[in-house]
């Protein structure tokens, strides 16, 4: 199945979401920086717990907040919602390529939001140091996606070559790589 075709296939962010919930979203935009567009999410949230597009506007909110641990919170919650929808199971170490290519057949753009969902679960958990976490992650996607269209094992192998460099004195001690 080709992870990057995506042209025939409903995406998230078509859903239709809820009026109210759509003008938080928005206010939570032109608020930004300030203290009322967390709170205008969480009223959306509220509104819809279950629409990816709130989740999304959610998880990009702490994700440029460097709020971190919030971002895996509501990165988690996506994917169990997806995963629900999509008849697989909430544990993403328990999905194999059958209960892949079902849920592609139920419906691949939220399959392919699935993935990247928990790429992105990923990358937080490279940022926090819990490369191991990560790296479980980012193993189970590559052997879901032989032909790496959604990067993981690319991603992979700079997480090796990074954790060989660390491994090794450097030889100027004054670099040193910060994940941005």
């Amino acid at each position: 199945m080709d992870l990057l075709d995506f042209s025939d296939c409903k995406l998230y962010f078509e859903d239709e979401l809820p009026p109210e919930a759509e003008r938080l979203i928005a206010q939570a935009a032109d608020d930004y920086g300030d203290p009322a567009a967390e709170l205008a999410l969480l009223r959306a949230h509220l509104l819809a717990p279950e629409h990816l597009t709130v989740l999304v506007s959610l998880y990009r909110y702490y994700f440029y907040q460097h709020r971190l641990a919030d971002v895996l919170i509501v990165a988690d919650h996506a994917k169990r919602v997806s995963a629900r929808h999509l008849g697989i199971p909430a544990d993403w170490r328990q999905i194999d390529e059958t209960q892949l290519g079902a849920a592609a057949a139920t419906s691949f753009g939220l399959l392919r939001f699935y993935l990247l969902a928990l790429k992105a679960e990923s990358v937080v958990l490279l940022r926090l140091g819990r490369i191991a976490e990560s790296r479980d992650r980012l193993n189970k996607l590559a052997a879901l996606d032989s032909r790496d269209h959604l990067g993981a094992a690319k991603l992979l192998e700079v997480v090796d070559e990074f954790q060989s460099e660390d491994a090794t004195p450097a030889e100027n001690p004054s670099l040193t790589l910060v994940a941005a």
